[in-house]
């Protein structure tokens, strides 16, 4: 884990789709190549940012859910670099 995160969203104890909606206005602000890393994201919450999120938009380049409760669980996505359409 050495790349910082640029953003840093806390969805602890949030409902589901409100934790989904503010990472993704997040994710739509951010710079190609910048990193976000979501505090309380279970792995449940992970694969439906992958499905909310356009698709190849993002890489996890972090993920840890060591502890049971998804208070411990954290994980950063790093945005892509959109290809150009020809």
């Amino acid at each position: 884990m050495t790349d910082k995160a640029d953003y840093i969203l806390d969805v602890r104890g949030a409902i589901s789709p409100f934790s989904l909606l503010k990472v993704s206005l997040v994710f739509q602000q951010m710079k190609p190549e910048q990193i976000v890393e979501i505090l309380g994201c279970d792995s449940e919450m992970q694969r439906d940012l992958l499905r909310v999120l356009p698709e190849g938009s993002c890489e996890v380049v972090f993920s840890d859910s060591t502890g049971r409760e998804a208070e411990v669980s954290r994980v950063r996505l790093k945005k892509r670099a959109q290809a150009t359409a020809t």
